[in-house]
């Protein structure tokens, strides 16, 4: 881990996971133990990076020191076992300049080297390209780590930020915008950005600009777009099988990367579907841990986490054998 006065961890070409955040089930405060644990589980399995507060991670339920106590326990379950290489990459969205400076200040002290932020939304009527566009130079400007775009216009009333805005982002900000993610699930944008940025590939070293995809269900795709890796959901779940479809492309064994490819996509849709419930459920029936979210959000039944597990077995078979 970078500190001061120390160089930054650099980001590898991979898969990361953004990773869920476990609570006590009664009292739904924060279970340490479990995400200490859940972490260096995930960088055993070959994962090159932790994102915490992301959209799985349910930030938008955490208080800042919420946000601040996941990242540092992250971060030092990684060091305490000996992955001080595994960057911890932090969610810091808000829909004002200051506050996602604030969230990036305080992840950076928290131990996160790097920030993924989503474009502000709120005042979607009264948005334009101009004031994102000021919203992420300014943040980055401010930011004392690097921060990196975050493409889901699920999560921001439709926001979408095109390629041509990504690649003029990028040239704006002199590295302090070092990557996107790209959950719109678009691979012709993540192959133009990937391109004009000399992203970091299977390939190449590139320039050092990241272009990862948002879901495990495109990971193929993602590597013969040119892209960085994959931030996905389903490598809660089923890390290995992530890590073991990118090294296929990354040896240029595209065959097996795509068979193997069919049986991630099948199962990383019934995670998907099922959203951050079900995938603490897939977690807890065969990691024997995950819990549920937190309130509003609904707890699963004992028939439907019985679908889930029915549902990602084919590729939980693989999974045991990597």
């Amino acid at each position: 881990m970078a500190t001061n006065g120390s160089a930054r961890t650099p980001l590898r070409h991979g898969i990361c996971a953004p990773t869920m955040t476990f609570f006590n089930p009664e009292t739904e405060d924060l279970d340490i133990p479990t995400i200490k644990k859940h972490a260096v589980r995930l960088a055993q399995a070959g994962l090159v990076g932790l994102v915490t507060m992301g959209s799985n991670g349910e930030a938008v339920h955490m208080t800042n020191e919420e946000r601040s106590a996941v990242t540092k326990a992250t971060r030092e379950a990684l060091d305490e076992a000996g992955f001080k290489d595994v960057p911890v990459i932090a969610g810091a969205s808000d829909n004002s300049i200051r506050g996602a400076v604030l969230l990036c200040k305080e992840a950076a002290a928290a131990g996160a080297e790097y920030a993924l932020i989503l474009p502000p939304s709120y005042y979607r009527a009264q948005s334009s390209e101009a004031l994102i566009f000021e919203y992420f130079t300014s943040v980055a400007e401010q930011s004392p780590i690097p921060i990196m775009l975050y493409n889901y216009p699920g999560a921001v009333s439709g926001v979408d930020m095109d390629s041509d805005f990504m690649i003029r982002l990028a040239e704006a900000t002199n590295g302090k915008v070092c990557g996107a993610k790209f959950t719109c699930g678009q691979t012709g944008k993540l192959t133009r950005v990937a391109s004009a940025t000399n992203a970091v590939s299977v390939k190449s070293a590139g320039s050092g600009w990241m272009a990862y995809g948002g879901i495990a269900d495109f990971t193929v795709q993602t590597a013969v777009s040119g892209g960085s890796g994959i931030i996905a959901g389903g490598a809660n779940v089923l890390p290995k099988l992530c890590v073991k479809v990118w090294n296929l492309c990354t040896e240029g064994k595209y065959e097996e990367a795509i068979e193997l490819q069919k049986v991630l996509s099948k199962c990383d849709w019934v995670l998907t579907k099922s959203a951050i419930a079900g995938t603490k459920a897939a977690i807890e029936l065969e990691y024997g841990y995950g819990g549920f979210p937190r309130r509003p959000l609904q707890r699963l039944s004992e028939e439907e986490r019985q679908k889930i597990k029915k549902g990602i077995a084919d590729a939980i078979a693989i999974e045991k054998t990597l």
